[in-house]
């Protein structure tokens, strides 16, 4: 998996030095970049918007890659995008987490969890810019744990779950000082502990839950953002209480073809470990 990241990090990098500006249709960065589930958003949530740049009639695709360095963990994301007519999008994403410090310290069996996410997003209505309404999208994850040991163990009651979210986006025009603003509010429903690391549903509770997320970006330049984003988690499991999750980011889109994104990630507590803050770095390149 290291060996693969690597590989997709270089070579969105070399294509960034090479892709052409791409000035026409969509404004640059509103294609956004991918989430850690492979839809298209900011690092830790999706937005409304549907990957690459694509227009009516139009295909379009993407591709990315995520370190998340954490002080006892590490967490590796590969996944592509696929959409169509700037309307819906299809995504796939490729998790590694891995355990770290944590395998010593209780002995584990393994020494990472990882899981397949399927997903799929449909523009409902409204426009990010030229509608009187914002863009909401609707989205459907499914979520396969492929080590459910650990998650069996500590008392997750499935490998694999469906999960939804309703989101809505709009980027304001000149807003700040000038400058143009996005702003992304969503509700996701879902049962998922640690993302889906851990499994599905457990001990304290199986139910899913209504769950709040969002993000603002502030794009002081065509090609620069910084950022917030906020992620509500649910709390299932008896053996660890499960933090929400925020991180802050700055944004760099030099073309329509590559974004990266730089993160102070804040993760708090993962699997009885606390204080998991640490540097997301994302790639990706569309097409």
């Amino acid at each position: 998996m290291n060996r693969h990241l690597s590989s997709v990090l270089i070579a969105l990098a070399v294509l960034g030095s090479s892709a052409a500006q791409g000035e026409e249709g969509r404004l640059i960065a509103t294609g956004g970049a991918s989430s850690i589930d492979g839809a298209a958003g900011g690092g830790l949530t999706p937005w409304a918007v549907i990957s690459s740049y694509g227009e009516e009639g139009q295909w379009g695709a993407s591709a990315f890659g995520t370190r998340v360095f954490l002080p006892d963990y590490r967490l590796d994301v590969a996944g592509v995008s696929a959409s169509y007519g700037n309307r819906v999008e299809i995504s796939y994403a490729h998790q590694r987490f891995d355990l770290g410090s944590l395998v010593h310290k209780l002995n584990l069996p393994q020494d990472s969890l990882s899981q397949d996410i399927f997903g799929v997003k449909v523009k409902l209505f409204g426009d990010l810019i030229y509608d009187r309404l914002p863009q909401v999208s609707l989205g459907l994850e499914y979520k396969h744990q492929l080590d459910f040991l650990i998650p069996s163990l500590v008392g997750a009651q499935r490998d694999h779950d469906v999960e939804g979210y309703l989101t809505a986006s709009r980027l304001f025009m000149g807003a700040v000082f000038g400058y143009n603003l996005v702003v992304n509010g969503g509700v996701r429903y879902s049962r998922a502990n640690e993302n889906g690391l851990l499994g599905f549903g457990g001990d304290r509770s199986d139910a899913r839950s209504v769950l709040k997320e969002g993000s603002v970006a502030l794009l002081f330049n065509p090609r620069w953002a910084v950022g917030m984003e906020y992620r509500e988690k649910p709390d299932n499991l008896s053996f660890s209480g499960e933090s929400d999750w925020a991180d802050l980011f700055v944004g760099w889109f030099p073309n329509k073809h590559v974004s990266v994104v730089l993160a102070y990630a804040q993760l708090g507590t993962i699997a009885t470990l606390d204080n998991q803050n640490g540097t997301y770095l994302s790639v990706q390149g569309s097409f």
